[in-house]
């Protein structure tokens, strides 16, 4: 399969991602699961660029391939604590919203806000949209993995 864009992004769109990753950073969310969060979203939506940029990223910054290669199946894993699995339960809600899907229920969204400020709860929200939004672009684009960003 081959991309079906080769020219560089637009600038401004390039100015516009960063201030929507830094406003993520700075959330004060540990940045092992910011990664963990992208990662998780990536599966579901099968984009492979932002599955590789992910791992890729994630080891280098310290995460273990146990948890990467677990992530897939966090509930049936003790690799994460009761907070990561939070945020993947919202990741995985707020990613599956086909076919009537009930969504970020608020058993949900209460499981999260038990682990994390409003701050961080806006972050997460923002991750796991930034990343839908890429894997939407990527799939439909067919850009291919291999790329780190």
């Amino acid at each position: 399969m081959e991309a079906r864009l080769t020219s560089p992004p637009n600038p401004d769109v390039i100015t516009a991602i960063q201030h929507l990753y830094k406003a993520v950073h700075s959330g004060g969310v540990d940045s092992h699961l910011l990664s963990l969060v992208h990662l998780r979203t990536s599966q579901i939506n099968g984009c492979s660029p932002c599955i590789f940029a992910s791992v890729e990223s994630a080891k280098k910054a310290g995460e273990t391939d146990e948890r990467l290669h677990n992530v897939v199946a966090w509930r049936e894993t003790p690799f994460y604590t009761d907070a990561e699995r939070a945020a993947l339960a919202l990741t995985e809600a707020a990613t599956r919203l086909q076919d009537n899907a009930p969504g970020v229920t608020d058993e949900i969204w209460d499981a999260a806000a038990d682990h994390f400020s409003e701050e961080q709860l806006g972050a997460l929200t923002l991750e796991i949209a930034l990343t839908n939004f890429f894997n939407r672009i990527n799939r439909t684009v067919r850009e291919q993995a291999g790329k780190t960003w």
